[in-house]
């Protein structure tokens, strides 16, 4: 299997996962009160699984790695705390819980095929949590639709998209993506390069690209399909600024994946 997970998540009920958190978040606050609000995340990291250790609490993991592997391609996650082999709780020290904390969580929760976790946050002067859930079954990130839409990229590219998906699925995040085509197409060294961008005859500041050789770059990106043509408007503004000839655009969602050839 590309993702190895130590263990085999279950899926829960509401009412089983409230059973898990009424406890963990007791421990929570009280771990809030007496370290305050100002420590690194690691802190309360190891403050709050000692306190369920000493609580009974017989399996509770820090750092579990989720490892997922693509053709000699690794990438290593690690989930800051599983409580009884059962509920993932990912720990923050921010301002507030943002939707990339939540798009963090979920990218975990499809990776191991479970369907409930929750953020806990100690920056605030109150403990902030929230509850995150990801209803789809595993299988489910396996029955997307492929469209290709002018799709003329080398056959390379097209290859290394199609044999990802099909072997870690739809709707994770958009970077694990990337960083797996980059490293077969021969590392960010290779691919990732600043190219200058010009209006007409002004020359403009230097932007990132991800290249496929001197002329074609592409970009993976996780639009919603409904917005893709207004997004499409200002890829094609940026091609049209770089010196490219072209742009392969990966779109990929739980339910679609998209590729669509841009041209000067």
């Amino acid at each position: 299997m590309p993702i190895h997970v130590p263990i085999t998540f279950p899926r829960l009920s509401e009412a089983e996962m409230l059973e898990v958190d009424y406890d963990v978040m007791k421990h929570a606050f009280a771990c809030h009160r007496e370290l305050g609000r100002l420590c690194d995340e690691l802190n309360y990291q190891a403050d709050l699984a000692a306190r369920l250790v000493e609580a009974g609490f017989d399996a509770i993991v820090r750092e579990m790695p989720v490892t997922v592997t693509f053709c000699g391609f690794e990438k290593v996650y690690q989930l800051d705390l599983v409580v009884l082999n059962r509920v993932i709780y990912e720990l923050k020290t921010a301002s507030s819980i943002t939707q990339a904390h939540i798009a963090q969580l979920l990218n975990y929760l499809l990776l191991v095929g479970s369907n409930r976790g929750k953020i806990i946050n100690f920056r605030p002067n109150s403990v902030g949590s929230e509850f995150v859930n990801a209803p789809l079954l595993p299988e489910d990130r396996f029955r997307y639709q492929v469209r290709r839409e002018n799709w003329s990229a080398p056959s390379r590219l097209t290859e290394l998209v199609l044999d990802l998906l099909s072997d870690v699925g739809a709707g994770l995040e958009v970077s694990l993506y990337l960083q797996a085509i980059t490293w077969h197409l021969g590392g960010e060294e290779k691919v990732d390069r600043l190219l200058p961008l010009r209006r007409g005859i002004t020359q403009l500041a230097a932007q990132r690209f991800h290249l496929i050789n001197d002329s074609e770059a592409f970009a993976i990106t996780a639009f919603p399909f409904s917005s893709m043509r207004r997004q499409q408007k200002h890829l094609q503004t940026l091609l049209d600024l770089s010196p490219l000839k072209s742009i392969h655009w990966i779109n990929t969602t739980v339910h679609d994946l998209h590729l669509l050839t841009l041209t000067r």
